[in-house]
């Protein structure tokens, strides 16, 4: 009994001393962390800061005076000037630029002439419609852009390659607005197999403003928890063409770094043992070279999406979409240069956001990244 008991002794002892060198360990990993997550943080104010400076560079430097986009070439000189005054204009620009990075801290863009409303609300208007476009855009590139690469990786240089590359030639090199309005006058003019442009039909717009509750701002998902499906199916009408055209566009890059990615792969020693060894052909492509080649391919995709995000402003232009590139566009048009640089501002973000998330995400699945 007196052996049982020691033995028992040690076993806690042991356990117990094991638990704290976990805990130590942990401890010192949590540690290791910190100057990553501080670096990362001055990174991201360093960039958010530069990102600042430029869009209150172009504000100063474009010449489209703001005080005359709101009271008009004929007020007088008084008036020009207390409106100066007003907004900050008469101030040195170092000031100029500390207040301006204190208002977009406050989410303070301040008022758009074009709808006389707070930017900000125009882009918690706008921008959903946008979001909305994008992902399905990101979503129809990854659905045939990933499989299309891989396919034109296994059977390199034979026709499913050419064919697959010759597609993506032809996505890199039409003009999106071109491809737009070829889309809308086939299958929208001449077939009827599409809506046409804008988010929905007028009637049914109208209903969407008073009857549904605008919890995401997407027509498509706001209208499915409604239950509204009239307003549902006019909406998956109205996103296909855009949506495709965009994804189009998506799947070229994609489906050629897909490609690239998967080709280094396949000529790694461990895809020849895996062979070797008997393995499927299927799993040998995907799951051990298309798994391998997913960690930087997380990164592409991301990008993928942040440059649909900011760059989706010739196709909401053709399809009349109502998203924040059209928005901007139309500023840009009408000397509204608080919606403009608010615009730039969010657009900035969202795209430093995108690309801190795939640096994180890289750092998840690649254990050799971090």
């Amino acid at each position: 009994m007196t052996g049982l008991r020691q033995i028992r002794g040690d076993v806690a002892r042991g356990l117990a001393a094991r638990g704290t060198a976990r805990l130590a360990a942990g401890g010192r990993r949590s540690l290791q962390l910190l100057p990553v997550l501080a670096k990362i943080l001055f990174s991201l104010a360093i960039t958010v800061l530069g990102l600042l400076l430029i869009t209150f560079v172009i504000g100063r430097v474009v010449p489209i005076d703001p005080v005359l986009s709101i009271v008009g070439e004929r007020a007088s000189q008084a008036q020009i000037e207390q409106v100066r005054e007003q907004l900050g204009l008469n101030r040195p620009l170092m000031t100029q630029f500390a207040y301006y990075v204190r208002d977009v801290v406050q989410g303070d863009f301040g008022k758009s002439l074009m709808t006389a409303r707070p930017v900000i609300d125009d882009i918690a208007r706008f921008f959903p419609a946008t979001l909305e476009l994008a992902t399905l855009a990101t979503l129809v590139g990854v659905l045939f852009g990933v499989p299309g690469g891989v396919l034109a990786a296994v059977h390199q240089g034979r026709w499913p390659d050419q064919s697959i590359r010759i597609l993506g030639l032809f996505g890199y090199s039409m003009p999106v607005f071109w491809l737009g309005l070829m889309g809308l006058l086939i299958f929208y003019g001449e077939l009827g197999w599409t809506g046409g442009p804008g988010r929905l039909d007028a009637s049914n717009e109208l209903m969407y403003e008073y009857d549904v509750p605008s919890v995401t701002g997407a027509v498509l998902i706001d209208s499915a928890l409604a239950g509204a499906w009239g307003i549902f199916r006019d909406a998956v009408s109205h996103t296909v063409l855009p949506s495709l055209v965009l994804g189009y566009f998506s799947m070229a890059y994609i489906s050629r770094m897909t490609r690239s990615l998967m080709l280094e792969q396949l000529g790694q020693e461990y895809i020849a043992t895996a062979r070797v060894k008997g393995a499927a052909e299927w799993r040998v492509v995907w799951v051990h070279a298309l798994g391998n080649a997913m960690v930087p391919l997380i990164t592409v995709i991301v990008l993928s999406y942040a440059s649909l995000l900011e760059g989706s402003v010739l196709t909401e232009t053709v399809f009349a979409w109502p998203g924040l590139g059209l928005y901007i566009t139309n500023a840009l048009f009408s000397a509204d240069m608080n919606a403009v640089l608010g615009g730039t501002v969010v657009v900035g973000l969202v795209f430093i956001s995108l690309n801190l998330l795939s640096d994180l995400l890289y750092r998840a699945v690649d254990p050799r990244a971090r």
